[in-house]
């Protein structure tokens, strides 16, 4: 009987030992979800406060005053004479005052475009100049080595600017008439060298693949900002930025940005790794900048590939770790839904999953809700539809990535 007894237990023992493991993955993979997500959440809460107290925010931009510092507003152009005429009219529109009363520096890049872009930038320094908006300049590219040609028509922008900060945005967007003025009031703090500003996608036509576009931007800005207000700047929207002339040479330069898919993301992780300054995000829809929607899902699933893999292959060893975590998190909870009728314990993982996507939605809705499409019942079902299906895409798309599937964008694989 003892020895019936004795091999029990010797089942018994490794059998409980799994069981706790197995509880402490199951519950401790939902708990450490929603608690990072609470996390990331707070840092976003802080940099809304510190956008609040120093004083940007619509109040602050709603009439212009003064001269500002110079600023150098540079703008890669590469085939976009089909996007870019709501740029050009916005950028008209501008109301910066810098030294002497001159507008802003603008610096057009024109990489080696063959469609009508030469032709509208050409017109485009004609009005600038009947207005008086200050100087303006195409810079044009007849070659480009890459490996990320983007990355290279920046680097030649950069090299002709003269302002003591540079803003950057694309071709295939619109900013507000204060954009220039609120980004870099931003820059008022010089222990601040980089901020970044919000992005979204205007909903140019019906149906969930154009909402979700919306929605998708909205969240993947609350993980930007989040970080950054803890500390942990990793990333931004290249089409809305500003840094410190100052900074960068600090950094290194711009040569010092390690080529990268992420051009952007790049160059925030360089300043920020130097540890001399800091990156805020602005938590207040005033400076933020509306893009094209892609037209297609291949089009949009390129797009987001190449953003995913830029942080799970960053060359800065934080923002990497980082991503990956929060990507890894994000998969492990969805790619256990197909086991759940086999394993019906593992129920907090996607659950958690669901749990961070209805906070990231009030979030959204809470800070930026002018800035997202409005409607009725239909439209609230719709953005349902997005809470669920954005953890299923962030998984597929971070599947892919650890597959190595290259991403084809603007005529370069990245």
């Amino acid at each position: 009987m003892g020895l019936l007894v004795k091999g029990r237990l010797d089942i018994y023992y490794p059998m409980g030992a799994f069981l706790i493991l197995y509880d402490i993955f199951r519950y401790g993979h939902g708990i450490f979800f929603v608690a990072l997500q609470t996390m990331l959440m707070f840092g976003f809460f802080l940099e809304w406060l510190r956008d609040r107290r120093s004083g940007a925010g619509e109040a602050a931009v709603a009439a212009p005053g003064g001269q500002g510092p110079k600023v150098s507003v540079i703008i890669p152009i590469h085939n976009e004479s089909r996007r870019m005429e709501g740029l050009l009219r916005s950028l008209l529109e501008q109301d910066y005052s810098g030294p002497g009363g001159a507008g802003a520096e603008l610096i057009f890049v024109d990489d080696r475009s063959d469609d009508e872009s030469p032709a509208m930038l050409a017109q485009f320094v004609r009005d600038a100049a009947e207005r008086g908006m200050g100087e303006c300049k195409v810079i044009t590219l007849r070659e480009n080595p890459g490996p990320n040609r983007k990355q290279y028509a920046l680097s030649r922008g950069i090299a002709e600017a003269g302002g003591e900060f540079l803003l950057f945005t694309d071709g295939d967007c619109e900013v507000p008439p204060c954009w220039i003025r609120a980004m870099t009031r931003r820059m008022a703090d010089t222990g601040v060298g980089a901020v970044i500003g919000p992005v979204f996608k205007k909903k140019q036509g019906r149906g969930f693949f154009f909402l979700y576009q919306c929605y998708d931007h909205v969240v993947r800005y609350n993980y930007l900002a989040g970080s950054i207000g803890l500390g942990a700047a990793g990333g931004g929207f290249g089409n809305n930025l500003i840094i410190s002339r100052k900074a960068l040479d600090d950094a290194g330069g711009y040569d010092a940005v390690p080529p990268s898919p992420t051009e952007d993301a790049a160059l925030i992780s360089q300043i920020r790794s130097g540890g001399k300054y800091r990156v805020r995000a602005i938590a207040l829809p005033d400076a933020a900048v509306e893009t094209g929607a892609e037209k297609s899902w291949r089009a949009f699933i390129s797009q987001t590939l190449r953003w995913n893999n830029g942080g799970l292959f960053s060359p800065e060893g934080l923002t990497r770790f980082n991503y990956n975590l929060l990507m890894l998190v994000i998969s492990t909870g969805i790619l256990a839904i197909p086991l759940l009728p086999f394993f019906p314990g593992l129920w907090p993982m996607p659950a958690g999953v669901f749990i961070v996507m209805i906070e990231n939605t009030i979030a959204a809705f809470g800070l930026f809700r002018a800035k997202l499409p409005k409607g009725g019942l239909l439209l609230g079902l719709g953005y349902f539809l997005t809470l669920l299906f954005t953890p299923v895409y962030f998984t597929l798309m971070t599947i892919m990535g650890y597959c190595g599937i290259k991403v084809r964008w603007k005529d370069t694989t990245l």
